[in-house]
């Protein structure tokens, strides 16, 4: 797998107000285009009375990314938005910026402060996430082990996703991976060879 990232806990929002135009920050973890085209459109279907829906996106490879002024002055939107996701070392993420027009031209260098704006509050409401490579495991013990494994859960920091408990204990765990080797040695040590946990599933989570 891939190294860590740091990406959105959740869906994020932020209002800024300047000279009365409303300027409303949206953003949300997206995996692909489509996710955040499919956000985009959300956004948009909820604020159908909104002047422009200013967006920009990166995606975790750092390579996939876009932005769109959406009709507003070249520059003053779309760029901003995507510059403070990639000063805040954010990826897999998309960033919509709605503004409703209050009368007033604001001029270049107002607008670009207010999409910064306005997209670092979404970001701050959203909060950071630090996503590391991690392991589902399935681990299988007797009743007689299942209390000594289940000591030693804690000193990998493993999460339990599920027990269940019938002729045998069977523990679905989540680990970081580079920690999964050293557990797997642990356990075969205490059941001197006889049980190995069985990688289930690989995935990004958030976990210290």
């Amino acid at each position: 797998m891939a190294e860590s990232y740091v990406t959105v806990r959740g869906y994020g929002s932020g209002e800024y107000v300047e000279k009365k135009s409303r300027f409303i920050g949206s953003i949300a973890p997206v995996a692909d285009v489509g996710e955040a085209e499919a956000f985009l459109a959300e956004v948009k279907a909820k604020n159908p009375g909104a002047n422009h829906n200013v967006y920009a996106y990166l995606l975790r490879d750092g390579i996939h990314k876009r932005y769109s002024d959406d009709g507003e002055p070249q520059g003053t939107g779309g760029p901003p938005v995507l510059e403070m996701l990639e000063r805040e070392g954010v990826v897999g993420v998309c960033c919509v910026v709605t503004r409703y027009f209050g009368g007033t031209l604001l001029g270049a260098g107002n607008l670009t402060r207010a999409y910064g704006k306005a997209a670092r509050l979404a970001l701050v409401d959203a909060g950071k996430a630090v996503m590391s490579p991690c392991k589902v495991l399935s681990l299988t013990v007797d009743y007689g082990l299942y209390g000594k494994a289940a000591y030693i859960l804690p000193q990998y920091n493993i999460k339990t996703l599920d027990e269940a408990f019938t002729d045998a204990v069977t523990l679905t765990l989540l680990i970081r991976a580079d920690r999964a080797e050293r557990f797997a040695a642990e356990i075969r040590e205490m059941s001197a060879g006889k049980t190995e946990p069985e990688v289930v599933e690989e995935r990004f989570c958030e976990m210290e």
